[in-house]
């Protein structure tokens, strides 16, 4: 009996060291995701009487999904905010220009679609920000105000670079998160975006996948269902400019 009580013991110790280790490991590779900060600094939605949410598309842009998504919403009237990759914006600068020509707003999203940990430097992620604004910026003047850190990965020490770039870091509804970049299915994406759907909520979406997108097909349901429900689709400013007009 009491040999195995012994084995029990080790085994739970065993189970232990090994776990700390997950998550000392854990820790050194990725930041701080959810850390407690104000809204002003890390917006995650905005909390508004009018029926106006905000689609928001991280990675773009590309020659076939961004401008597939850009008919849908053309078709049904609705704006965007497209946090956009710098070094894709070179390659696809019309796609850009038309986003910006048609009204939505096109955010930062680094260069290299940079994952913000604590092996990245203040000084690299200052280059990421800045070489992503001088693409955005060459195609028309477009000054982009607004950052998505990759992954949303993010703490203190990325807000604070940030803000210093006069951006607002931008993140997304907890509960919209379509995880659209992993096919997840057409249904479970357009359920995500329509269920629990309330005032000044942000969308997750992704313009650019591996793999065969099931975004657009999902966008065909979820556009007209927002619409029949008296939501219109809006950017990011447009949320904030209704909201500081009630404050």
């Amino acid at each position: 009996m009491s040999r195995m009580v012994l084995l029990v013991g080790v085994s739970l110790f065993t189970l232990f060291v090994m776990s700390e280790k997950i998550v000392n490991a854990c820790s050194l590779m990725s930041p701080l995701f959810s850390i407690s900060l104000p809204q002003e600094h890390v917006i995650h939605s905005i909390p508004i009487q009018k029926k106006k949410i905000a689609l928001t598309f991280d990675d773009g842009p590309t020659s076939d999904e961004t401008v597939q998504i850009l008919d849908l919403l053309k078709e049904y009237d609705a704006k965007a905010t497209f946090f956009v990759v710098g070094s894709r914006v070179e390659r696809y600068a019309s796609i850009v220009e038309r986003e910006i020509r048609e009204g939505h707003e096109v955010g930062n999203h680094t260069f290299h679609h940079l994952i913000w940990t604590r092996n990245v430097s203040h000084k690299q992620l200052i280059k990421e920000i800045e070489l992503t604004q001088k693409a955005i910026s060459n195609i028309s003047g477009y000054q982009p105000s607004l950052f998505r850190p990759v992954q949303g990965f993010y703490n203190k020490k990325l807000v604070d670079v940030v803000e210093d770039s006069n951006l607002k870091v931008v993140l997304w509804s907890q509960k919209h998160d379509t995880r659209d970049w992993d096919r997840p299915g057409v249904e479970y994406i357009v359920q995500n975006v329509l269920d629990d759907i309330e005032n000044g909520d942000i969308i997750l979406l992704h313009d650019h996948v591996n793999g065969k997108s099931q975004t657009i097909s999902a966008l065909k349901r979820i556009l007209p269902a927002l619409k029949e429900k008296g939501y219109e689709c809006v950017t990011i400013s447009e949320l904030l400019k209704t909201f500081e007009s009630t404050h």
